[in-house]
């Protein structure tokens, strides 16, 4: 009975985090579908706009090295609740955005400092929380919760924008409202770091024994888990929806990208190593059938390459915390989870470098040369999981 009741509770308290670190994901991507309006109040330009999405990642990877080693020190609750606290004051710096470009630009950029903040140690509290038996279930609800909130948001400010009063206004507030909620259920949350673990606040915190499948298998899986979505729901929209669509299209379409990576995310638990290497297949297919969306300028196609890139990011997630929470020794898992997230932020700059390359060798060119990129990293993922299983076996016969 006691132990029963101790199965409840540790629910209960994971279920309260998910749904802190799912409102907080939700604020990310309210600002997706409206790029469109930027791009009209301010006269941007298509890779003004791609910038514009992109320098979120800069905030991320800045914040990344401090905040998983901080919170190995300090504690999950301490970095978790005063940044998700700042994600709401975030979303309302938005509001006076609309007309200042600097502003739209310093709103992203700190976006990405919470959201790297958050995303980092919550998955680490979450992995505590659970205890060994639980990590594939942590990181699950960690790969689950992130992608529901990214799929949600542009849907929603998208179809806000489109019909409601104040597009650039109600979307934001309506997040606040939610992030209120989220912040009922982490308060609730009790700390797993107990007195403090000495170490550099500087670093990215990988053991001997983890660096080479961190930098074989976990890092080039890292960068697809971004990589695919952001260029399904911003890049693939500019170039196929002529400037007369309005944002509910847009947002329905990054809507469809991330919901499919967060349902991906939960079924490639099921799909165990072979998760990474499908999706870079996945992700190789959806960047092909951008590729015919683009020559055709036909919307539909937008659709299924939409669907197949967000599940390609929600399998490279789940693979990524799986295997992070394997490798990651206890007194370093803030770090480890901060340095595979600082790989996956990355992947949000291929939008950018995509639009960069386009403008000289044509968009066409750039996102067909683009598909080898993932095609070959799952053969390459394949067969380093394939060696890793041979080690294991040896080491576990020997």
């Amino acid at each position: 009975m006691p132990a029963a009741g101790l199965q409840r509770g540790t629910r209960r308290r994971l279920d309260r985090l998910t749904v802190g670190l799912f409102t907080v994901a939700l604020g990310t991507n309210v600002p997706t579908p409206l790029l469109l309006v930027y791009r009209r109040t301010l006269d941007l330009s298509d890779a003004d706009v791609t910038a514009v999405f992109g320098c979120y990642a800069l905030g991320l990877i800045a914040a990344l090295p401090v905040s998983g080693a901080a919170s190995d020190r300090f504690g999950r609750r301490a970095l978790v609740l005063p940044f998700a606290v700042l994600a709401g004051l975030v979303s309302l710096l938005f509001l006076p955005a609309v007309d200042h470009l600097p502003l739209l630009y310093a709103a992203r950029l700190l976006q990405g400092v919470v959201s790297g903040v958050v995303f980092s140690v919550a998955n680490a509290w979450l992995q505590e929380l659970a205890g060994p038996d639980g990590q594939r279930s942590a990181a699950t609800r960690g790969a689950v919760s992130t992608s529901l909130g990214f799929a949600v948001a542009p849907a929603m400010s998208g179809l806000l924008a489109q019909y409601g009063p104040a597009p650039t206004t109600l979307p934001y507030l309506v997040h606040v409202a939610v992030l209120v909620l989220g912040l009922g259920a982490l308060v609730t949350v009790p700390e797993t770091v107990h007195g403090g673990r000495r170490g550099r606040l500087m670093t990215l915190g990988l053991p001997p024994e983890a660096r080479r499948p961190f930098w074989a298998v976990l890092a080039p899986t890292a960068v697809g888990v971004f990589a695919f979505p952001t260029v399904a729901a911003t890049l693939l929209p500019l170039l196929v929806v002529p400037q007369g669509v309005g944002v509910a299209y847009a947002g329905l379409i990054a809507g469809l990208s991330l919901g499919a990576s967060a349902v991906a995310a939960r079924v490639g638990r099921r799909a165990e190593r072979g998760a990474a290497p499908l999706g870079m297949v996945l992700g190789a297919l959806g960047v092909g059938l951008g590729v015919v969306a683009v020559v055709t300028a036909a919307q539909p196609w937008l659709v299924p390459a939409s669907l197949l890139l967000g599940a390609a990011g929600g399998l490279c997630l789940t693979a990524g915390l799986t295997l992070t929470a394997r490798l990651a020794p206890p007194h370093a898992r803030g770090a480890m989870n901060s340095a595979f997230y600082a790989f996956a932020y990355a992947g949000f700059g291929t939008p950018l470098l995509l639009a960069w390359a386009g403008s000289r060798v044509g968009a066409v060119t750039a996102l067909s040369a683009f598909i080898a990129v993932p095609a070959a990293l799952a053969g390459w993922l394949a067969l380093e999981l394939r060696r890793a299983d041979r080690v294991t076996t040896a080491t576990s016969t020997g």
